[in-house]
């Protein structure tokens, strides 16, 4: 194990980080993640030694298995936490979408970078929509919210569990097993894969999770130095956004892995943002949406009021459902 040394500036009496190590799953779209926080860090600390620490968690061992019935998406983040428990790791760097709402004592989400497109995207070797797919027709995708949207406008679709990193899926409907996949467009944007982007789901067909395209950092949150040293890759408009979009998640008591969605805008100004919600049974056949603006400053609380007016419209029931049947 390779100790995190650090260098101690005698002006200001603040021991300074010399090598920061960034706890990392193994999959191509992980290491993306953490090799852009690296490239961030070493641009605006040309002097760090920035080091990747790749692990396998239970979510990318239990693949057989949907996320909803062996844990939720929580699977992906368990072990990471650990290392910087255990002081092998300083940081880990998570899609906001995984990163569950609570977090283990002494660590704590210190930044959210800048968010990459946040909708879904079909992908099909024939087909260029959900629209044009026949009836009978095979949709892979493993996500609660994205099946229960799906089936409550196109009820004669197969949808079909689907699991597996990115090029993983992408190989399951290269040899047929699919007629078409559902994935998020920031993954494959930032893989170099956006030519396998079909279409994608405006937010009216198919409401993104909370966090989706958004990269978080987690660190412990006594080490001052080293948030610190990642402060210039926080994004305020990204982190008030997705700061309403899991407050409404936390409010529903929702993990990452049920039929809830949230998605929210800033206006032209930047002064007002709007939040949309969704919350749905499995089969399809009860969505509830809303939606809500608010100040900025606000954000927080938009989240929990239109989560409570979901709750008043009967989302407790259908979430309750799901779980019951999870």
């Amino acid at each position: 194990m390779i100790d995190n040394v650090r260098l101690v500036n005698h002006s200001e009496g603040i021991s300074v980080p010399q090598t920061i190590r960034i706890a990392t799953r193994k999959s191509p779209l992980a290491l993306w993640q953490a090799e852009f926080v690296k490239a961030e860090l070493l641009k605006h600390h040309p002097q760090l030694e920035v080091q990747l620490v790749a692990m396998t968690t239970r979510g990318d061992v239990l693949l057989d298995t949907p996320l909803a019935k062996v844990g939720g998406k929580g699977l992906f983040v368990k072990e990471l936490e650990v290392a910087m428990l255990e002081n092998r790791a300083d940081i880990a760097v998570h899609s906001m979408k995984d990163v569950p709402m609570e977090f283990p004592p002494g660590l704590g989400l210190t930044v959210i970078c800048e968010r990459e497109d946040p909708l879904d995207a079909f992908v099909s070797n024939s087909y260029t929509n959900l629209a044009e797919l026949p009836p009978g027709s095979v949709v892979g995708t493993s996500s609660l919210r994205r099946q229960c949207q799906i089936r409550a406008t196109f009820p004669e679709l197969q949808i079909k569990d689907l699991r597996g990193n990115v090029n993983t899926r992408l190989a399951k409907l290269d040899y047929g097993d699919y007629d078409a996949i559902i994935l998020a467009s920031a993954g494959l944007m930032r893989l170099g894969m956006e030519a396998r982007i079909a279409s994608r789901l405006e937010p009216e067909l198919c409401l993104p999770a909370g966090g989706q395209g958004a990269v978080g950092i987690e660190c412990r949150l006594e080490d001052q130095a080293t948030i610190d040293l990642l402060q210039p890759l926080e994004h305020s408009q990204t982190r008030i956004r997705v700061t309403a979009e899991r407050a409404l998640n936390r409010r529903l008591e929702g993990g990452c892995q049920v039929p809830i969605a949230c998605y929210a805008e800033l206006d032209e100004p930047g002064d007002c943002l709007t939040l949309r919600g969704l919350v749905g049974s499995v089969d399809g056949t009860h969505i509830l949406q809303d939606q809500l603006s608010a100040p900025l400053e606000q954000a927080e609380k938009l989240g929990i009021e239109l989560a409570e007016r979901l709750l008043a419209a009967g989302a407790g029931e259908i979430l309750a459902e799901v779980y019951g049947t999870g």
